[in-house]
Order: C-alpha cells, then sequence, then structure tokens
C-alpha cells in the first residue's frame, strides 16, 4: 500500500493524540503501555463512535421498518464492507462477525468438523495459542481425527525441513498462527498454503497478531479461513471476524440455530439464510460491529508499510538494549519477526518482576500467554513480554530500560 492523498503521513507522536487512554499516569507515573499483544488501546473515533450508537442510533438490526433499525443495519452492514474492501475478500458476506478469534476458531472446528471423518488429521504448529489447539484436540476427541503438530527450533520458527511428515494426503485443514504472540515469529504462510493445496487440504490463519501489524490481503494468501479479534486491531471487546471464501462457507453447516440464520422453520424443518447469516444466529454484538469498521476506517488512512518498518525498529531497539543485562534472555529470534519482545531474567520469575515494573507505569504482560506448550518446549514458565504498537516511542522504551534495571537490582 502507497501512501495516497487520503492517507496520513505516520508520526507516532501525533497518532498518540488519538488515543486518550495513553494519556494518564499509573501510581504516579506516566502509563507506558507495552501489552498491545493482549490488546490495543482505542482512538477517540472508535469511542466516540460507541457513545454515538448507544445515545442516538440504539435499535435490533435486519428486517426492521421502521427509522431507527434501518440506520442501525446499514451502518453495521457497511462496517462489513469497509472489512471487506480492508483485507480484500472477494465478497461482503465473506466476512462473518464473531465474538473474536476464539470464536471464528471454534465455528470452524464444528463446522467444517462435520465434514471430517475417523482418520483425517488436523494440522496445527507448536507455537499455536491454546484457541488454536484447543477446539481441534475436542474435534479430533469427537471425530476420532488425529492432530499433527509442526515443531519448531530454538529460534521459535518452524521447523520446515520434514513438513512433509505434517502435512500429508490424509491432512484435511492446516490451522497455523500468522504471528506468534509469545514469540513474534511471523510464519510463512505462502509457503504453507501452497504446501496444504498440494494435498487438498484446507487452510485456517490466525491473524489475531498480524492485521494491526501488516497489510493482509485474503485473496493474495488465498486461505480458506482468516480470523482476527477486535480489540487487537484498535476495536471494541467482544467482537471479531471471520473471512471464509464463499464456495466453502456455502458448502458448511452452520454452528448455531437461532434467529437470523434461518430462511424458513416449521416445526418439521428449518431451512437455513444466505451467507453471511447462516452464521451469524441471534441479536449480534451491533455496536462492536459498527465500531470495528470505523477502526478500520482509521487504519485504511494510515500507511500500514511505515508502521510495520516503525514497530519492528521499536522491537529491535528493545531487544537491544535489553540485552545488555546479565542473565537476560530473548524467547523469540526468528529471522522474521514483528513487534514483540519475550524475555526472560535468570534468577526472577517474570511475575515478579512485571508486578515492579507495574509500580513503574509499565505495562507488560507475563506468564504463558496462552501458550503452555510452547513454554514446556522452551523448559521456562513463561516469559515477560513487551509488544509494540504505532503509538509507542523509543523514549518509551528508554524509560521502560531504566525501569528494568531498578527493577532487576531489587529482585537480584
Amino acid at each position: 500500500m502507497k501512501v495516497t492523498e487520503v492517507q496520513r503521513a505516520f508520526n507516532a507522536e501525533e497518532i498518540r493524540n488519538d488515543f486518550p487512554s495513553l494519556d494518564q499516569t499509573v501510581y504516579g507515573k506516566k502509563l507506558i503501555y507495552f501489552d498491545n499483544g493482549a490488546t490495543a488501546q482505542k482512538p477517540q473515533a472508535v469511542i466516540d463512535s460507541i457513545s454515538h450508537y448507544y445515545s442516538k442510533d440504539n435499535s435490533n438490526i435486519h428486517r426492521g421498518v421502521h427509522y431507527l433499525s434501518q440506520v442501525a443495519t446499514t451502518q453495521y452492514e457497511n462496517a462489513r464492507k469497509t472489512i471487506q474492501t480492508y483485507i480484500n475478500a472477494a465478497h461482503s458476506e465473506e466476512v462473518l462477525f464473531t465474538k473474536g478469534t476464539t470464536d471464528g476458531i471454534n465455528l470452524i472446528a464444528h463446522s467444517f468438523g462435520e465434514t471430517l471423518k475417523e482418520g483425517d488429521e488436523i494440522t496445527i504448529s507448536a507455537m499455536e495459542h491454546h484457541s488454536n489447539i484447543v477446539p481441534w484436540q475436542m474435534l479430533c476427541e469427537r471425530k476420532k481425527c488425529i492432530l499433527r503438530v509442526i515443531p519448531i527450533n530454538e529460534k521459535g520458527e518452524l521447523v520446515l525441513t520434514s513438513i512433509d511428515s505434517y502435512i500429508t494426503e490424509k491432512t484435511k485443514l492446516l490451522a497455523v498462527t500468522h504471528i506468534s504472540n509469545s514469540l513474534g515469529t511471523i510464519n510463512p504462510i505462502e509457503f504453507l498454503t501452497k504446501k496444504a493445496r498440494s494435498v487438498g487440504a484446507k487452510i485456517l490463519i490466525d491473524g489475531a497478531q498480524s492485521i494491526q501489524h501488516m497489510r493482509v490481503d485474503v485473496q493474495e494468501m488465498d486461505c480458506d479461513f482468516f480470523v482476527f479479534s477486535g480489540h487487537k486491531v484498535f476495536g471494541p471487546t467482544g467482537i471479531g471476524v471471520l473471512y471464509g471464501k464463499k464456495k466453502v462457507l456455502d458448502s458448511l453447516p452452520p454452528y448455531q440455530g437461532g434467529g437470523d440464520m434461518i430462511a424458513k422453520v416449521t416445526f418439521e424443518k428449518t431451512t437455513y439464510n444466505e451467507l453471511p447469516h447462516k452464521f451469524e444466529a441471534g441479536t449480534p454484538h451491533i455496536a462492536g460491529g459498527i465500531c470495528l469498521g470505523v477502526a478500520f476506517k482509521y487504519l485504511e488512512k494510515l500507511d500500514m508499510d511505515a508502521i510495520m518498518k516503525y514497530e519492528q525498529s521499536l522491537a529491535n531497539y528493545a531487544q537491544e538494549q535489553l540485552l545488555k543485562f546479565e542473565g537476560v534472555k530473548i524467547i523469540g529470534t526468528a529471522d522474521q519477526k514483528t513487534s514483540v519482545v519475550s524475555f526472560v531474567v535468570e534468577g526472577i520469575h517474570p511475575f515478579d518482576l512485571g508486578t515492579l515494573l507495574d509500580k513503574q507505569g509499565i505495562a507488560v504482560r507475563t506468564g504463558h500467554h496462552c501458550t503452555q506448550p510452547l513454554m514446556d518446549f522452551f523448559e521456562i514458565p513463561g516469559t515477560i513480554r513487551a509488544s509494540f504498537a504505532f503509538y509507542n516511542t523509543k523514549e518509551e522504551i528508554d524509560i521502560f530500560i531504566k525501569a528494568m534495571d531498578r527493577s532487576i537490582n531489587m529482585l537480584k
């Protein structure tokens, strides 16, 4: 994406003014928010849109003949079209609103899972979030399928030398994270997609950690499914998106039954609605969908290529400074990484260090980050994770490093 007249020149200090939550103090210290991998802060435009919906346009959508219902329906469906354009989906009905990434994966595990039979295989990777492990384990138990796991190396990269052992003629679905939430590793999606296609398998990409950092083109990726969460991409919580190829989604049974996902109901038989409604049972998170559209309107005015380079420069700088401390080890040193720095300090528990950093106004995430098998591979209980967004700055990292120095000296 090249900078156009409608795009805003990227300036981190200027952009910070759009995010009111960053302008506050914690324990008397100016907040430094390095927990973007867990959830991102919201621009004022998104916050305003939530207030506007509930104060002016609040109504249930679809089938309403009155004015407010029609206004809300138009806004909700326009948000779907905004997201369709942003990810370059071929059709707006390929964009399904969900509760988030986990909900989207569970939807596919149920609906696509109904097409599987005993002995079929599902392949994931060793760096997956629990939400891309547990639903497949449940499916394998239910359908007597086999779960295969692509291994990783010490750098936190997929071991691809034996990939043909994990993606075979028995593989029906490859479900893999685009970017590891714990390591920051960017996986070779193009290579993996071609491998899946070569054996006739479908591919699901967990984009929860990618869409906020880089350009995403689902047609270019040629994925069957792409899932992400609204709250990680500067939108509200409780809303997300499952993209699916229209032909594939049309072939799958619905995930849940109820209102709006039906065409006709009798006590003898029910026929189902067309996409996207077939997979959107019940009253949706209307404000969430509308406001997620606003978040993407905000993003589409920015240069995501410039943002990705900037965020990676922040991560590289933080990593260089952290390695100056004795006993610090970076967990996840892949050649292709995004703006996540996970690390441990010899002799110090991540929770203790995270707590002291918090008292100095610095928000980081500690623990296993819902990737316990990954932590077991590295033989650690967890990490301290600093994850950066485009509103973070080098100056904040300098303050973070000074706080690290104070904290380490207190704990050793």
